[in-house]
């Protein structure tokens, strides 16, 4: 099973960054937390290990009106978020790619009725989102 929704844009890096919080926003998400890998293994590892990544960012993405369903169905659901959305591109890349976390896997792993609703929901408004990025790039 893949557990992510993956789309590769034409697009510089900063621009699918943006474009992916903004397309993001439109779908009720908030970013929690951006986590620069990048940085932190050049911070942590040497420049050659951010070099070799090349950049790399990850979003913590959060509807709040999902979150709140989600917890109240099962409270340690929250060990599952917020839903990681990665904008990444290699040192030697032309494309940028644009990685969302496939909400079913959250299903798999609680099997609720409840978590079910959440996560479909959550689903189309993040393949909503990333669908929007080849058009902004187009």
């Amino acid at each position: 099973m893949s557990y992510t929704h993956t789309v590769t844009v034409d697009l510089p890096y900063t621009t699918a960054v943006e474009r992916t919080k903004a397309a993001l926003s439109e779908q009720g998400f908030g970013i929690l937390s951006e986590i620069d890998v990048r940085s932190t293994f050049e911070n942590k590892l040497g420049a050659g290990a951010g070099e070799e990544l090349g950049d790399y960012v990850i979003l913590g993405a959060c509807n709040p009106a999902l979150a709140q369903r989600g917890l109240a169905a099962e409270p340690d659901l929250g060990a599952l978020l917020p839903c990681n959305v990665v904008v990444r591109r290699g040192a030697s890349s032309g494309t940028t790619v644009v990685q969302a976390i496939d909400p079913q896997t959250m299903v798999q792993l609680s099997g609720t009725d409840a978590v079910r609703e959440v996560a479909n929901d959550a689903d189309t408004r993040l393949r909503a989102a990333l669908a929007q990025l080849p058009a902004a790039g187009a």
